[in-house]
């Protein structure tokens, strides 16, 4: 294995010739100017200038990029459409960025076995357009769907509005083919409901490109409900509204999509969408039913019911599909909203049980005093996964630095009431600290033993997603004893 020189414009230079070498030179970028586009993901509070940038059109590409990436001991970064909020896409400064948008081809649309074959580079929407003309789509439907793609829904395990119903991305692949660093193609999972074999591909789902890259994937894909109406319940208090969500659970009643907006995100988000929103709610729920005409009128009934029990004070229902557009565009569209009434905004991602919503969030109202800062709530009410919105100014001094105590600090009160710091949005450098809160050393060993036994030379997305003992030791939550640490080789911070 060779090295690389200690000059960062030699060794830029060393890299990028040897890629050219190997692949087209259209698929190398190496010129800052053409890098600086991609030193972030969503999360634009993190940057880093990539050293190069790489542009695969198939897999033999993907597979050549890795290849030349593992001889000369350089680290790779996957990255998607870049619309991840967690960091995970996060480029090193002297490591590869190996994008997949270039390899954008649906393959395949099977009507009868409702299954679509799809490079990693098609965004997701344009599963559900090709598979329209069967009555099929794609049900995970992440609210960045227009953009994303479905090598960084597989990365994050990304969910949507309509996940309690149908599921998050690793309820709806069957299969994914994958390259690894050691220059290797294998396919997880296969296109029957189960596959022979250690289940990999739920390993995989999720592993935020610190396993493999993605190079193809097979989703599975449901027919088009003939019907779908929405409930709009305003309630009085976010208490009571959170009380209704396990309220509704607790019927038997599974909606298509069950989400939650206090009044903060409904200000910010009426004026920019005119949704029809309630303004003088303190939060509102947004249920919907989707089927037949008979079953979604007994559900919407049902429903009804439950949240006017529960203590709504007024319920609208869509009553055609132009309104139901609207009800779930404001909710779409709640991030970009908030540039609308803050100069910037830290997207939150963490899950609790359903029953602790009104506990939690009464916990961050009070941290709104605490930090001095606001935070508007939006999430996905019906299986907990919660997306606080902290609002700050980047300009002032420490307020940035105040909306990360204060996302941490709401990080470790889902953990208080036995949830999780992420949901759908991934661990990426973000949540890095707060893994060590969530998870002892004997889990972070075992979390390090996967990643080893896929990437053994720790090439593939280094230092995101699971945190060192050492980190771990410098946020003040783990103790390293006499310096003794598992795979002593792995790079630490």
């Amino acid at each position: 294995m060779s090295s690389l020189k200690s000059d960062p414009s030699d060794r830029r230079a060393q890299v990028a010739a040897a890629l050219r070498a190997r692949v087209p030179a259209a698929c190398v970028l190496s010129d800052p100017e053409d890098t600086r586009p991609y030193e972030c993901d969503g999360l634009a509070a993190y940057r880093q200038l990539p050293m190069v940038v790489t542009l695969p059109t198939d897999e033999d590409q993907v597979l050549t990029i890795l290849a030349v990436c593992r001889e000369l001991n350089v680290p790779v970064v996957p990255r998607g459409a870049g619309t991840g909020l967690s960091g995970g896409a996060l480029p090193i400064h002297d490591g590869v960025v190996l994008s997949t948008a270039r390899m954008n081809a649906i393959r395949r649309v099977d009507p009868l076995a409702r299954t679509a074959v799809v490079q990693p580079g098609v965004r997701n929407l344009a599963i559900s357009e090709a598979a329209a003309i069967h009555g099929l789509y794609y049900a995970p439907d992440p609210s960045s769907q227009i953009a994303c793609t479905i090598g960084g829904n597989v990365a994050e395990n990304a969910g949507g509005v309509h996940c309690l119903k149908y599921g998050l991305t690793i309820h709806n692949v069957l299969r994914v083919r994958v390259a690894t660093i050691e220059g290797d193609l294998v396919e997880l999972g296969g296109a029957t409901l189960d596959a022979p074999g250690l289940d990999l591909l739920a390993v995989f789902i999720g592993s935020e490109g610190m396993l493999g890259v993605v190079t193809e994937v097979t989703v599975k894909l449901v027919p088009k409900p003939a019907l779908a109406q929405v409930i709009m319940a305003s309630f009085a208090d976010v208490v009571t509204a959170g009380n209704a969500v396990a309220d509704v659970i607790a019927a038997g009643i599974i909606p298509a999509g069950l989400e939650m907006m206090d009044r903060t995100s409904v200000r910010m988000v009426e004026p920019f969408v005119k949704a029809g929103y309630d303004l003088d709610a303190a939060a509102i729920l947004l249920c919907e039913a989707d089927g037949s005409a008979l079953e979604v009128a007994e559900e919407i009934e049902r429903m009804r019911a439950v949240l006017e029990r529960a203590g709504a004070t007024a319920i609208a229902v869509s009553q055609d599909e132009a309104e139901r557009g609207r009800f779930w565009s404001g909710r779409k569209n709640a991030f970009p909203a908030a540039g609308r009434i803050s100069p910037d905004y830290y997207c939150m991602d963490g899950t609790i049980p359903r029953k602790q919503l009104a506990r939690v969030l009464a916990g961050i109202a009070a941290m709104e005093a605490t930090y001095g800062l606001r935070c508007s709530n939006v999430f996905h009410a019906g299986d907990g996964n919660m997306h606080p919105l902290i609002l700050f100014d980047a300009s002032v001094p420490g307020e940035f630095d105040r909306a990360e105590a204060f996302g941490a600090a709401i990080l470790a009160l889902c953990v208080e009431v036995g949830g999780t710091i992420t949901g759908e949005h991934g661990v990426g450098m973000e949540k890095i600290g707060s893994m060590c809160v969530q998870f002892g050393r004997k889990e972070l060993d075992a979390f390090f033993a996967v990643k080893h036994a896929f990437d053994p030379l720790s090439l593939l997305n280094p230092d995101k997603a699971i945190p060192t003992p050492h980190r771990c030791a410098e946020f003040g939550k783990l103790h390293v004893h006499h310096g003794q640490v598992p795979f002593p080789e792995l790079p630490r911070f």
